[in-house]
């Protein structure tokens, strides 16, 4: 478990990765999303809260369902992606913990602290989002994650009657290299990290 991942792997998931926008039309398999999700769940959290609720949008009623929401070119992205996953954060986490984190009373930290609630579910559904963009890309998919949608319309026709909010998008598939532009520069390492 100690062993680092070979240099073609990591290629894989982040020097060569790109954010896709254009696909090649392959479909993503229901079999792919169930793996992609018994990855994710496997990712840390706080106290292994987990509260990403995420909604696999493939169907052409669903993505009819999701188009008036998005932004600008947002919208052609999405509707040409063979799958979007909506990557949402359950507010109501912590009723959860007792089974989930049964070695700690730690639903009690969050009794009363709506602050914490938010935070901490924003927080680790973020978290979560990102590791479903790298598990995507470790089982040969592209991603191209975004904001640019209207949150409370996207709550309004996915999340009704519960209390999830959405946090962000990200379009699944097999990219088409076509569309990609040059990729973008990066910071080197003592423009964003130090060392103390």
């Amino acid at each position: 478990m100690n062993n680092p991942l070979n240099d073609q792997t990591l290629d894989q998931i982040f020097r060569q990765a790109r954010t896709h926008s254009a696909w090649n039309g392959e479909a993503v398999s229901e079999v792919t999303l169930r793996a992609l999700a018994d990855l994710v769940k496997m990712g840390p959290t706080s106290a292994n809260c987990l509260p990403a609720r995420i909604v696999f949008v493939l169907s052409k009623e669903a993505k009819a369902k999701l188009e008036p929401h998005l932004m600008g070119e947002n919208r052609a992205k999405t509707m040409s992606a063979p799958a979007t996953a909506i990557i949402g954060y359950d507010p109501d986490f912590h009723e959860h913990l007792p089974r989930l984190s049964p070695h700690a009373d730690a639903k009690s930290w969050f009794a009363g602290n709506d602050r914490l609630i938010r935070d901490t579910a924003f927080r680790n559904s973020s978290l979560q989002g990102a590791y479903l963009i790298v598990a995507a890309r470790a089982l040969g998919l592209d991603c191209g994650p975004m904001s640019g949608f209207d949150n409370d319309g996207v709550d309004k026709a996915f999340f009704e009657g519960t209390n999830v909010k959405s946090n962000f998008l990200c379009n699944i598939g097999y990219g088409d290299p076509a569309g990609l532009f040059p990729r973008s520069p990066r910071f080197s390492f003592e423009e964003f990290c130090r060392i103390e």
